[in-house]
């Protein structure tokens, strides 16, 4: 007996949403108006659509977004460069090769550069 199994591929992509947001509300406006609401979200990062929602729903917008400061983004710039670099070693010891000595130096130095960061970040927070 042959068995007709149906072997269903699992799709990519976005996961389905919980609430579908399917239905369409038409607002009318002249040209000047369209302008406004659009400049009006972009200045608050949404869609025109969010910010309809938003205005509508709640009258007002509640958008208080975070701006870390320069220092902050620079250190996490760092950090992020390091453990891009850390990683990548850390590869390659856990395989067969082992660390040549361009590389154990290269991790001296990367380890030296963590620490000051780290030094750097707690003198930030002081």
């Amino acid at each position: 007996m042959e068995q007709n199994e149906i072997i269903r591929k699992k799709k990519g992509g976005r996961p389905k949403k919980a609430i579908k947001k399917d239905q369409l509300l038409p607002v009318k406006c002249d040209r000047e108006e369209r302008k406004k609401i659009e400049t009006r979200a972009k200045s608050v990062n949404l869609t025109v659509s969010q910010y309809m929602r938003e205005i509508s729903l709640n009258g007002h917008i509640d958008r208080r977004e975070i701006v870390f400061p320069k220092e902050v983004l620079q250190l996490a710039g760092t950090l992020n460069h390091l453990a891009a670099n850390l990683n990548q070693i850390a590869k390659k010891r856990n395989g067969i090769e082992e660390l040549n000595a361009l590389e154990r130096a290269t991790l001296q130095i990367q380890s030296r550069d963590l620490k000051r960061l780290a030094e750097d970040i707690k003198n930030y927070l002081k």
